[in-house]
């Protein structure tokens, strides 16, 4: 043999060898992992599916990579679904390993007389690694999808392969699955419908784009009837079956809109074990789920002008504890920035809606609703500053009752009410109401937790007012039907006081001050209502509950940006009306519970124009108040004490200001009429007694101790403690 011929000889074995080692290593490098992504696709779609209350698929998903929502165990399915699936896309599909030979040498040669790509022949398993393996369509594709069909079949069962592909196969408009398709074509659960619906299923796989029902049905028809005389060749259907396709026609029927409650689902599955439960039928109300968000959603589109974006609500029908809507604004909109975030559960400040806890710890603590509190000019401190406490009226409207002072929001009188309470007293019991996002220490937040400075969510303030609702008792809302937490809940006020409490919030004339006669807060209905707005319009609320359901609203920017001026009253007010509206629809409503420990008296209410004249009204009181003429009198501060300036503080000279000036004012509380004060600076007095509360002392650097001494008749009636502060 010649040197040439063996050259020859000797590429055309080492060429070829060649060749195969370098397929073999560029298929080794592109091989994916099956066994990992097969368990990660079997973790991500065993979820159990969630439905409403009366059995209503809730958050199917259309443009996710996998369908969660419509899940259906193989054994569920109609049998001629299964089959129809087998002998449209793979009829050996129990017989082989992955890949069916003889089918791809059929669909070569069918290939090759066509002269081009008529038919694919991918096995189910091979269609599986394509979802879970997404590739371009290519025979490299083809070849790679071959090989991890066989390890797939190794690892999975043949149910296991068939099942999640039923499950997850594509259709049009982003369904996945069998059953999300029954729905989107026919509006019907899978296991309902007819013969030739169910074999357009099958055949409508093949060209999701390319076959649509809405668009010509009868074009599937020819591809529907050769499936149905396969069929009948392989003993599945007969011939009364098969005539009975044939002259069918199709009556197809828009899907009904979906419940959007995405949140609501991902809340329950992360914090309720399904027990390898394949459906978890949940407390929510599908029809008024769809309502409350068309109202939340109108209510974002109608202040968009005024720089408000994001809202969130939340409803439960307190007597059973069960959550009937939970909604957040443009959660189905993919255009609304933050409607993938779950505003229900977002702590964000409450504002004023935390009052009526911190009164009704009032009344538990001995006030009562008509229990005098000054509202005055008032300043804490701050660190070692001082803050001046502010109405968001500007308006003081001086000596009030406690039940004006809630009706109209308050916020001096709510700081002077927390100092009777104690902040950390108060801590303690909002944690016992549940609201675990106040996880700061009483110190943190001071007297600014009266006017609601930390952070809640919707979530936990809806269920606070459930506990007021529920005559003081703390019962946690609930999501499934069959919840198995125990209903025993705990006292936190008692019945008397937080019956009183919805009988201020229901009160028309109690708001008059701030809200006036035509507020938007008094209802068609009895229902207590509050409304909350944070710093700078961040945060609005809306809450209230009637005789049987409790619903709070919070409305804001989820990325913290301030709106233009939006407040509880102007912005979620309105959509709490219609969110009643829909839940007292068709019902008889009865008037709040009014407990039977609260006696109903006469009183004469101090005039907050002029302190020496007074008016009779009823109102109802704790047992065991105090006697009539007693509570009349109490006062906010029940001890004399100094206001301004407070234990440490530091002031500074202004040096743009001559210092003849620069004057600061002593304030006093507790002084009544007929006494008098007199100041002490470092010892020395600043003067003969006089009958004000304040006192103008001008600056001087140095570091001074302050106290008062109160007479009456010339007499000494107390002295308060030193104040010491500075000035530099």
């Amino acid at each position: 043999m010649s040197p040439r011929r063996k050259d020859f000889l000797r590429l055309a074995i080492v060429l070829p060898l060649f060749c195969v080692l370098v397929v073999g290593a560029v298929t080794w490098a592109s091989l994916q992992p099956v066994d990992e992504s097969w368990r990660m696709a079997a973790r991500d779609t065993a979820q159990p599916r969630v439905t409403d209350r009366g059995g209503q698929p809730l958050t199917a998903s259309y443009h996710t990579r996998w369908n969660t929502s419509d899940i259906r165990a193989l054994h569920d399915m109609p049998d001629l679904l299964v089959q129809a699936f087998l002998q449209s896309e793979d009829k050996r599909f129990y017989t082989h390993g992955g890949v069916d030979w003889r089918a791809r040498g059929s669909a070569l040669v069918q290939n090759i007389r066509a002269r081009g790509t008529v038919r694919g022949a991918s096995t189910v398993t091979e269609q599986v690694v394509r979802q879970l393996h997404p590739r371009p369509r290519s025979l490299w594709s083809k070849w790679l999808e071959g090989i991890e069909a066989a390890k797939l079949e190794k690892l999975a069962s043949k149910p296991q392969i068939l099942e999640f592909y039923l499950n997850q196969v594509p259709y049009a408009s982003g369904r996945r699955g069998v059953a999300q398709a029954a729905r989107y074509y026919f509006n019907r659960d899978v296991d309902t419908l007819s013969a030739k619906e169910t074999l357009a299923l099958a055949v409508l796989v093949r060209a999701p784009s390319g076959y649509d029902l809405y668009r010509d049905a009868a074009r599937i028809d020819a591809a529907i009837l050769r499936l149905a005389d396969s069929l009948t060749s392989a003993g599945v259907l007969d011939g009364a079956a098969r005539a009975h396709v044939a002259a069918q026609a199709f009556i197809l029927q828009k899907p009904s809109l979906p419940v959007d409650a995405a949140h609501m689902v991902s809340y329950l599955r992360q914090h309720h074990a399904s027990g390898g439960a394949a459906e978890l039928q949940s407390t929510l109300d599908a029809g008024l789920q769809m309502r409350v968000q068309k109202i939340v959603d109108d209510r974002v589109r109608a202040l968009k002008a005024k720089n408000l974006h994001n809202a969130a609500a939340l409803v439960a029908d307190y007597r059973t504890g069960e959550i009937l809507a939970w909604v957040v604004a443009g959660a189905g909109d993919a255009q609304t920035s933050g409607g993938q975030i779950d505003a229900v559960t977002v702590p964000r400040q409450p504002g004023s809606a935390l009052k009526p806890f911190l009164y009704a710890a009032a009344l538990d603590a001995g006030w009562t609703a008509s229990t005098i509190i000054d509202d005055s000019p008032y300043s804490g401190a701050v660190g070692a500053g001082l803050h001046r406490f502010r109405n968001y009226s500007n308006t003081f409207y001086g000596r009030i009752t406690l039940r004006e002072a809630l009706g109209n929001s308050l916020n001096i009188p709510a700081v002077k009410t927390i100092r009777h309470v104690g902040v950390k007293n108060y801590l303690q019991t909002l944690h016992r109401l549940g609201f675990d996002s106040l996880a700061r220490g009483a110190e943190v937040y001071d007297d600014g937790l009266a006017l609601g400075n930390g952070e809640v969510t919707l979530l936990e303030l809806v269920s606070g007012y459930a506990a007021l609702a529920s005559g003081g008792v703390q019962n946690p809302l609930h999501l499934l039907i069959d919840d198995p937490a125990p209903r025993g809940g705990a006292r936190i006020y008692s019945e008397a006081a937080a019956s009183l409490i919805g009988n201020i919030l229901s009160d028309p004339h109690a708001r008059q001050m701030e809200f006036g006669a035509s507020s938007v807060l008094n209802f068609p209905l009895q229902t207590a209502v509050k409304t909350g707005t944070s710093t700078d319009y961040r945060d609005a609320w809306a809450v209230g509950y009637n005789d049987r359901y409790v619903a709070g609203i919070w409305m804001g920017n989820l990325d913290h940006r301030p709106t233009d001026g939006v407040t509880g009253g102007t912005g979620p007010a309105l959509a709490l009306r219609s969110v009643f509206s829909e839940l007292n629809r068709g019902r008889t409503t009865e008037k709040l519970k009014i407990s039977p420990q609260l006696v109903l008296r006469d009183v004469c209410i101090e005039d907050s124009r002029d302190a020496a004249h007074c008016y009779m009204r009823s109102e109802w009181f704790m047992p065991g108040a105090a006697a009539e003429e007693e509570t009349t009198a109490a006062a906010a501060e029940a001890h004399y004490g100094i206001l301004q300036p407070t234990e440490g503080l530091h002031m500074a000279i202004d040096p743009r200001v001559p210092m003849d000036m620069q004057e600061f004012a002593f304030r006093l509380s507790g002084l009544r009429e007929g006494q008098a004060v007199e100041w002490f600076v470092n010892g020395e007095s600043l003067g003969a007694p006089e009958a004000k509360t304040s006192h103008l002392w001008m600056l001087r650097r140095g570091q001074y101790k302050l106290h008062a001494r109160i007479t009456e008749n010339g007499r000494e009636v107390f002295a308060t403690p030193e104040v010491g502060y500075v000035v530099k």
